[in-house]
């Protein structure tokens, strides 16, 4: 019993999405009894104070036709039971719309709070449920004071709501000792179906405090440990062996994407062999150049050799092949503190191109300047690409 209390103690974190879904599949959901017996007796009574009255004359024609007969019918057995039998049906139908009403509040004040669920799983058989001092725990527990709670409350609720109305239906009653037959009955059957509707409508005031109260216990219900939180992400993520296996298979597909770009850079900066960065700009088409491609050793090669094997431009400038690798994403644009040295990379490049088409003279090689905190391994969880 003390492991029982202190795992539920230990019970303060929410429920998952998965555990939820899990608990819908088993019919664990969200109910509240007293808005399903509110909606039914309110659709009810209001079915009853706008009908009754078509509904009282019905009934007092079908039995002033059914209930008179004449002796040939007493020599005919088959035709009184046939009478009976057609009065059971035109009674049955005239109560249908009442039953049907009745049946659609059910249904509506069932599934407002936790939707339409239908598991067999509650209906399955359980040795549990016959346990005795398990079905004590639950009479005498909080569970069943809440609902001795309830029930003294609808007591006294529907009680003063009845006892008001009589209070000041008073003189109405004591006139009906006065009033002619017919009256009285049509006057006794409205002042019935008043206080049934009076009643049932204050059944609202407890279903608006056990609908919270119902929300509130299946969450706690529901809530896990932190143990089942980490096992549940265990589970649905898989074990980390199985998670790293999926990243670096994922890093490998995106190193494949990312070498097909390689082939459209216009320069790529160097360490000379342990970095390499593919930049692209597109004058009017880009704000700033873009890192297409990026790697150290193995990767920097790779880079390297398709770099060369389409004739693209290579710049040696250790300090910035380590601030570009350090400080931008792949198909990100470089931070604004790179945009000088960058700019002096590409200027440098696109004149050198010139130069050997004979369209301008040779330029002389720019000494590149980056800051040197650019060119350092970011602490983890901080980037190095300060504005």
């Amino acid at each position: 019993m003390a492991d029982n209390d202190q795992q539920l103690q230990e019970r303060t974190e929410q429920a998952t999405p998965k555990r939820l879904a899990d608990a819908r599949k088993k019919g664990q959901i969200a109910r509240s009894r007293e808005l399903n017996m509110a909606a039914v007796m309110i659709a009810g009574s209001a079915f009853l104070f706008v009908g009754g009255p078509q509904l009282g004359t019905f009934f007092v024609d079908l039995m002033r036709s059914r209930l008179s007969f004449d002796a040939s019918w007493l020599q005919h057995p088959d035709t009184m039971m046939t009478g009976l039998s057609e009065a059971g049906l035109s009674a049955l139908a005239a109560f249908a719309p009442f039953m049907l009403l009745a049946v659609i509040a059910a249904i509506l004040g069932g599934v407002a709070i936790g939707g339409w669920s239908f598991s067999p799983s509650p209906m399955a058989p359980k040795l549990s449920k016959l346990d005795p001092l398990k079905g004590l725990k639950r009479v005498f527990g909080v569970r069943g004071l809440v609902e001795t709670v309830k029930a003294i409350a609808k007591a006294m609720v529907v009680s003063a709501c009845a006892i008001g109305f009589l209070s000041y239906a008073t003189d109405s009653i004591l006139n009906l000792s006065r009033t002619p037959l017919h009256a009285a009955v049509g006057d006794t059957g409205a002042l019935v179906t008043t206080i049934l509707l009076i009643c049932s409508s204050s059944l609202i005031l407890i279903a608006l405090i056990d609908v919270p109260f119902q929300l509130w216990n299946h969450a706690k219900q529901l809530r896990m440990t932190r143990k089942e939180v980490q096992d549940e992400m265990k589970e649905t993520e898989g074990r980390p062996e199985v998670r790293g296996r999926i990243r670096a298979l994922q890093q490998e597909a995106a190193s494949r994407r990312m070498l097909l770009d390689v082939p459209a850079a216009d320069v790529i900066v160097t360490n000379p062999t342990h970095f390499a960065v593919a930049l692209k700009y597109e004058d009017g088409n880009m704000r700033a150049p873009v890192v297409l491609a990026k790697g150290t050793d193995h990767m920097a090669a790779r880079i390297r050799e398709i770099g060369e094997a389409n004739g693209i431009a290579f710049f040696e400038a250790p300090p910035l092949a380590r601030a570009l690798y350090w400080t931008t994403d792949i198909g990100a644009e470089i931070p604004a503190r790179l945009y000088l040295a960058v700019a002096q990379v590409l200027t440098y490049i696109f004149r050198l191109q010139a130069a050997m088409e004979g369209r301008a003279e040779w330029p002389n090689r720019p000494r590149v300047k980056v800051a040197s905190e650019l060119t350092e391994r970011p602490v983890r969880g901080r980037r190095n690409d300060t504005n």
